[in-house]
């Protein structure tokens, strides 16, 4: 009997312990897994959430004004070089612009003779005219000229007359010291015919040959442009 007892009691005691084991063991739901914390991703004036927002604003926005200056600095100056680069590419070539002013002595140019320059891709005349010319021009009743204008208008000094060699009316060039007036321009192309001041007097030209800008540097030099 009292092994019986024995074995009943070694039993009882043994399943007490496995049942106590069992239900001592920690059992978690899903809600008591630790909160992931970003404490370190945050900024230093927002990771105490005890403190309002708005205390760091300034501080926080700074960082952002600074950088938006930059690239807005950054973009105009994009802006400005991409702007003159455009504005360069309208210009005329070098070459043009090295040609803007020519400047021309006039010691070799003999009286009576007509010397051709370049100006601007254009062919100038410079005309030492004689004294019989000069007479001539001036006496011309200009209230019968196509396009009336007088000697004087179209001179700086009545022994030099300065003018772009192209006729006005297709844009031929005229031949010096030819034509039906006395020391004047005769257009092969359609016959137009200028007299000793470059004024039209016969044919197609509707107007006189063009007068380029031009002053005087000294008794024996022309500056064109």
């Amino acid at each position: 009997m009292s092994s019986f007892v024995s074995i009943s009691r070694f039993l009882l005691e043994n399943w007490l312990n496995t049942s106590l084991r069992t239900f001592s063991k920690n059992r978690y739901a899903h809600t008591d897994l630790p909160k992931v914390s970003f404490q370190e991703y945050r900024r230093k004036s927002l990771r105490n959430s005890n403190v309002s927002t708005r205390r760091s604003f300034d501080e926080r926005t700074v960082a952002n004004h600074v950088m938006s200056f930059v690239a807005g600095v950054a973009g105009l100056y994009g802006f400005k070089s991409h702007l003159l680069h455009y504005i360069e590419s309208m210009a005329p070539a070098r070459n043009l612009i090295a040609e803007a002013q020519v400047e021309i002595k006039l010691q070799n140019i003999n009286v009576g003779k007509v010397s051709i320059f370049k100006w601007r891709g254009k062919p100038i005349f410079v005309y030492h005219r004689p004294q019989s010319i000069i007479e001539q021009e001036r006496q011309t009743d200009v209230t019968k000229l196509r396009d009336p204008e007088t000697d004087e208008q179209r001179v700086k000094r009545p022994e030099w007359l300065v003018m772009i060699g192209i006729c006005t009316h297709l844009g031929c060039i005229p031949i010096p010291n030819s034509g039906i007036i006395h020391g004047g321009f005769y257009c092969p192309c359609h016959g137009s015919h200028f007299d000793g001041a470059g004024r039209i007097r016969k044919g197609p030209a509707p107007t006189n040959l063009e007068i380029p800008e031009y002053r005087f540097l000294d008794d024996s030099t022309i500056l064109i442009g």
